[in-house]
């Protein structure tokens, strides 16, 4: 019977890539993670239905923090979602939700990040202010091609085969310029025998621009560092919502987490009582 959902796996998977343009990287955790809670779930066959009971699949999860549990769990859970969709019947045992306290990544302070592009070789400050000034996934600077550059505009190929664009400033363009002149790369703006530079090997150059300076930073935080400051400067939410490419509104408001300094100095020129009326506040 198992045999069965483990070609639905492979089916699922095929829909993921071919349909939703999830990145390898994704692919692959996901079919490791279903691979994994197929062999430990219980399944019987009903009459018209599959019941499938969770309960073996989270005993072996019962050591691993919230956060990895609620990810596995997720995971398996939209598959049964595809099967669903199928016409498929499935009923889930032991389908609880897993509370996972919601964290941030602290963003990075701007002196921070103008002290490291001070450092950098220009390969490296590129990718630095790319990052930045773009808000982008790792996986998206990865596969973001000179193409996609036109007319002040930088066109994102998001997750899940969405598209947005982001506004390029005039200056990162000029900066941009000089090196597609310098490194004359033939498709991807980094890429390495005309193929693009992998996520992995960007993580790697970026934490090497701010081990410099002797901070550990990531792509993820360069990304919540956009989000803040875009916000902490008057932005407003669902602007910032767009340019990540979130789904949803919720998403950023999770993913981002205004200043106190920022939410009173927002307060004090929004409200109507907290301005100057006539010489009477």
């Amino acid at each position: 019977m198992k045999s069965y959902f483990l070609k639905k796996i492979d089916e699922y998977l095929h829909y993921l890539d071919s349909i939703r343009g999830y990145s390898h990287n994704t692919i692959k955790t996901y079919r490791l993670n279903l691979a994994e809670a197929i062999k430990y779930v219980s399944i019987e066959k009903n009459e018209d239905f599959y019941e499938i009971n969770l309960i073996p699949y989270r005993m072996k999860l019962i050591n691993k923090n919230k956060k990895t549990i609620y990810k596995k769990i997720s995971i398996f859970r939209s598959f049964i979602n595809y099967l669903r969709e199928k016409d498929i019947g499935i009923y889930l045992k032991n389908d609880d939700n897993i509370k996972v306290s919601k964290t941030l990544p602290k963003p990075v302070s701007t002196a921070y990040i103008y002290e490291a592009l001070e450092l950098c070789d220009s390969d490296d400050r590129m990718m630095t202010i790319l990052f930045y000034t773009l808000g982008l996934r790792v996986s998206e600077l990865s596969k973001l091609k000179i193409e996609d550059i036109k007319n002040g505009w930088v066109r994102i190929n998001g997750k899940g085969g969405s598209i947005r664009e982001i506004p390029l400033l005039d200056k990162v363009a000029e900066e941009l310029e000089s090196y597609l002149e310098k490194f004359n790369p033939s498709v991807y703006i980094f890429e390495v025998d005309k193929n693009h530079l992998s996520e992995n090997r960007l993580r790697y150059k970026l934490s090497k621009v701010f081990k410099k300076i002797g901070i550990k930073v990531t792509p993820h935080k360069l990304r919540h560092s956009f989000a803040t400051d875009l916000l902490n400067n008057g932005a407003r939410i669902s602007d910032v919502s767009e340019l990540l490419g979130h789904a949803s509104l919720e998403t950023t408001q999770i993913y981002t987490k205004l200043s106190s300094f920022a939410k009173m100095k927002n307060y004090k020129e929004a409200h109507p009582m907290c301005r100057e009326q006539d010489g009477s506040v």
